[in-house]
């Protein structure tokens, strides 16, 4: 079993019971004490456990807890950049598009430098910087207006006012989660208002989440799992993930993310 196998056999349980246990995992895996420690030790440099004697604990995730942009855009960067790649491939030269704000949408755009011709709406201001900084000349970046969010959203009445008059072939949309029922979530009520403004501008919507996405429940609904044409994600996601969400969406895109080297232990 490789090692990413391992850790998601273990993220999950950690996240079903609350709790896992050193040598619970050991009987179960069939590996040594230390193969699993350091499974452990990878889990939570990435934020999704916690170490504590023993074993770890699941990491208490609240609906309203909201991440700055800096502490979030270090997070999963292989399965962003990878995602990125696969969505970019759905744009084509001459379209207007909007992308809302997160660092896996600033990771998208930064894979468009190379399409020509587009018009590009977002309530973002990390992404905008990234667009003004593209090397076609053509392309036209359109920064809604607002109150600026911890993750560099502008949201509020005259961000929502500004998309709901657009007509938009795309709509690419960063998630702080997605779950069957709730749908697609994030933890900040104002930015839920102006995210639908968004996607509701679109013809077809592509949420662009990785796998430490699922399960993860915000505050407030974006949209529901139905109403994505597209979702893209990485090849860790869940197969329970994977079925739900072809059950719900048009198209699921999984994106094989590069691996470090020694991963497959």
């Amino acid at each position: 079993m490789l090692a990413r196998q391992r850790q998601a056999i273990i993220l999950e349980e950690a996240r079903r019971t609350g709790a896992v246990r050193v040598s619970d995992l050991v009987e179960r895996l069939g590996v040594s004490d230390m193969t699993v420690r350091r499974d452990l030790d990878v889990l939570a440099s990435r934020g999704l456990v916690e170490k504590v004697y023993g074993g770890a604990t699941s990491v208490a995730s609240h609906s309203t807890d909201e991440p700055g942009f800096e502490a979030k855009s270090v997070r999963q960067l292989e399965h962003k950049q990878a995602i990125a790649a696969i969505a970019a491939r759905l744009v084509r030269p001459g379209t207007a598009i909007g992308i809302s704000a997160g660092t896996t949408t600033w990771t998208f755009a930064r894979a468009l430098d190379t399409i020509p011709g587009l018009t590009i709406v977002t309530n973002s201001i990390r992404v905008a910087d990234v667009l003004r900084d593209s090397s076609q000349p053509d392309r036209t970046v359109v920064l809604t207006g607002g109150v600026r969010t911890p993750s560099d959203a502008l949201v509020g009445p005259i961000a929502a006012q500004s998309l709901r008059s657009l007509h938009l072939d795309l709509v690419f949309l960063g998630v702080h989660g997605m779950a069957d029922g709730p749908g697609f979530t994030t933890p900040n009520l104002t930015e839920s208002e102006t995210d639908r403004a968004l996607v509701e501008a679109g013809r077809r919507l592509v949420v662009l989440a990785d796998h430490t996405k699922w399960g993860t429940v915000g505050i407030s609904t974006i949209a529901e799992l139905a109403e994505a044409s597209v979702v893209v994600s990485d090849d860790e996601l869940p197969d329970d993930a994977r079925r739900i969400l072809s059950e719900h969406v048009g198209e699921l895109m999984i994106a094989p993310a590069t691996r470090h080297s020694g991963a497959g232990e």
